[in-house]
């Protein structure tokens, strides 16, 4: 369901804000605001909370970016895959930030083609979200299903890096949607590792390394086209920076495949232990 929302997000979004900006250049940033305090609200009056009074921690101030890091730290398991994590959202990093000069630059497309892809791209992460990583979770299992998905990314990411036209661009378009199938089995694997009263503390922490991978990612794939298409030139990489996003998601498949070698059953066990 959260890749469903956001492949529709990826489409509507970048939709929303191109009219809104035809009217003024700031008004997109004032209905987002907007939008973020409705969302607020839906959450503090509508959502209703899921975990039972008798579960809940006493409430303590542990709002410091060390001390979150001490549940991942706990389990082998849980640090590495909050590795895995980390490097996943760097390399989401990759198409928002440099989608738009890659494409214009490698295949001379106009912004009609680079939005067309943008909504291509957000639409197959909703086909993939919605249709396949039920079926595909219940055939093969959450671990074999995350890796399945890192292998994709990798492979979707190095089509992207090393297609020579537009048309082999595309065809890496659905087999890079394809690693949305990783995300919803790590999440489940993290969370079964943790009792109930501690989901709160897992997701802190995963906030913030997505946080740090927002700030660390534009900055790596930035970096990299503009010595691709500069003092590289001569080597004819321009796709350097997905070719980087993809030998990156194969260290992240080996970190996973690594930690998670105990497999599911013991999992479980870790799981039953932190429940007790």
């Amino acid at each position: 369901m959260l890749s469903v929302a956001f492949g529709l997000g990826f489409v509507m979004g970048p939709a929303i804000g191109g009219f809104l900006g035809e009217y003024h250049a700031r008004l997109p940033f004032w209905v987002a605001g907007g939008l973020s305090i409705l969302n607020a609200l839906y959450g503090l009056l509508v959502l209703p909370e899921s975990l039972p009074r008798e579960k809940r921690m006493s409430f303590a101030w542990r709002a410091n970016p060390i001390g979150s890091i001490g549940l991942p730290r706990s389990h082998r398991e849980l640090l590495g895959l909050t590795g895995v994590n980390f490097i996943g959202n760097v390399v989401h990093e990759a198409y928002p930030t440099i989608f738009v000069l890659y494409a214009m630059y490698r295949y001379g497309w106009g912004d009609r083609a680079v939005g067309l892809t943008i909504a291509t791209v957000g639409v197959s992460s909703a086909i993939v979200g919605r249709l396949l990583v039920q079926p595909v979770m219940a055939r093969f299992g959450e671990r074999r299903t995350m890796l399945i998905g890192l292998i994709f990314g990798a492979l979707g990411f190095a089509i992207t890096g090393f297609a020579p036209t537009g048309l082999i661009f595309w065809i890496g378009v659905p087999i890079n949607a394809l690693w949305g199938l990783y995300g919803p089995p790590m999440q489940g694997l993290m969370t079964r590792r943790v009792a109930a009263t501690e989901q709160g503390q897992l997701q802190g922490p995963q906030s913030s390394v997505r946080g740090i991978a927002m700030m660390l990612g534009p900055g790596i794939f930035t970096g990299v086209l503009a010595a691709a298409i500069g003092r590289w030139r001569e080597w004819n990489v321009p796709g350097a920076p997905f070719i980087l996003a993809a030998i990156m998601l194969v260290g992240a498949m080996m970190v996973a495949w690594r930690v998670t070698s105990l497999g599911e059953e013991a999992g479980e066990a870790i799981a039953a232990e932190a429940a007790s």
